[in-house]
């Protein structure tokens, strides 16, 4: 979650960055490749990703002596991105890091700052191997794979159920699957729940928070196969993709049931909102102050839980080109992804690694704690945010586009994402 939270720039200083020289030109990429020794790796700065990490470069050292890895969390900054986009730009990168964002994929390739891990033999089955089919998603427009996918954070609606039960409404089953249930409870709660809003996203206008109020809704009515952008062209100007915007989320606003102001703390832990789009990290934040239900994002006509797409709030591992050692950092990075290190980011963080059937292949850990087992079964039906160019400078045409029309009504959203789309279409041409 702090890692999700550090991204509250605009990124205008990344994408400055991406026009100085980044990497380290002096490093023969073939030679690297094979190259052992030690090498530094940053990972996220929160308490648990942190222990993992400890845990992971210690078991490492004590059976590799002459390929240490030295470890830390990532340099405080603004951003992850504007840090990651300065040490390419000075060309001190670590050979790892455990925080990349996808979204920032596209320009930390454009200050080359990346290597492409397809360079390693064998690289593209592994990373296939352990992520399954959603591993495409991962994939650079050149081919090749410039970041390893790691670890989902599948967005659920997280519900008060004594604020439900207040509002007589059912807090087992709550009536959320269709665009006209979800509006209608929204106002119960708000009108016998005690509370003042039904939800409330950030309505603040960074490029990632479209990530955490539209995106997911218009995966979901998608049925998981469309992103934002596809083959060049805006997907979020379909009928669905208006839909989402005009049917769900300007109502939510206009009858006052998601605030168009900022809250300066957490809406839902203090109750102020009966409800919040969030992944398996609030489980151990809201768990013993909350008694709270999950149920999947809502769609225009209501879909099986079993049915239904969501955004993935994934985190990846980047290698850096100014890593000389690459040999080690292509070990190491395996050695962290494996089977047993997957277990252990799970049962430390909560968090899902990226890997196929993840109930069953840690079964025990989801016997002990069967409140992740919701998450682990949506971990399997996620999208991720494209992977073009101008990535983040698309998100930041959107998030505009949608603020003005669907959060404060300046416009018409189907006229706002349709002007919105072919802008974003012309910087996702670019190169």
């Amino acid at each position: 979650m702090k890692a999700r939270l550090r991204l509250v720039a605009l990124g205008t200083a990344l994408l400055a960055l991406a026009a100085a020289c980044g990497g380290d030109e002096a490093v023969d990429t073939e030679e690297a490749a094979q190259a052992t020794g030690p090498i530094d790796i940053w990972y996220s700065d929160n308490p648990e990703e942190i222990t993992w990490g400890k845990q992971a470069v210690e078991a490492w050292n004590a059976d590799h002596p002459d390929e240490e890895v030295t470890g830390e969390k990532i340099p405080a900054g603004e951003t992850s991105e504007e840090v990651i986009g300065a040490a390419i730009a000075a060309g001190n990168t670590p050979c790892l890091v455990f925080n990349t964002a996808p979204a920032a994929v596209p320009q930390f390739e454009k200050q080359g700052g990346l290597v492409a891990l397809d360079d390693f033999p064998g690289a593209a089955e592994y990373i296939e191997g352990r992520s399954g089919d959603v591993a495409e998603q991962y994939k650079s427009p050149d081919g090749n794979y410039y970041q390893m996918p790691w670890k989902a954070n599948p967005v659920m609606i997280f519900y008060n159920k004594k604020v439900f039960e207040k509002a007589g409404l059912d807090s087992e089953n709550p009536p959320l699957a269709t665009y006209d249930e979800f509006l209608q409870t929204a106002q119960t709660v708000i009108d016998k729940g005690g509370v003042e809003a039904a939800i409330w996203p950030a309505p603040s206008s960074e490029f990632f928070q479209s990530w955490f109020d539209y995106y997911p809704l218009f995966i979901a009515a998608t049925d998981g196969q469309t992103a934002l952008v596809e083959d060049g062209q805006a997907q979020f100007t379909s009928a669905e993709g208006i839909a989402v915007a005009e049917d769900f989320w300007a109502p939510m606003y206009e009858q006052g049931l998601a605030k168009r102001e900022t809250y300066n703390g957490d809406a839902f832990a203090d109750e102020k909102s009966a409800m919040a789009i969030v992944g398996p990290w609030a489980i151990a934040v809201y768990g013993e102050a909350i008694e709270w239900g999950v149920a999947p994002v809502p769609t225009a006509d209501g879909i099986s839980p079993e049915q239904t797409y969501t955004f993935s709030d994934e985190k990846s591992i980047g290698m850096y080109s100014a890593c000389e050692n690459r040999g080690t950092a292509w070990g190491f990075l395996k050695f962290a992804t494996s089977k047993a290190n997957d277990g252990k980011l799970l049962e430390l963080t909560g968090q899902m690694p990226l890997r196929p059937d993840l109930t069953s292949t840690y079964a025990d850990y989801f016997k002990k704690n069967p409140e992740y087992e919701v998450f682990a079964d949506q971990a399997e039906r996620t999208v991720e945010v494209p992977v073009v160019p101008n990535s983040i400078e698309m998100w930041q045409e959107f998030r505009d586009a949608y603020s003005s029309s669907v959060i404060f009504g300046k416009e018409s959203p189907d006229e706002a994402l349709t002007t919105a789309g072919k802008t974003i279409e012309s910087l996702i041409s670019e190169e």
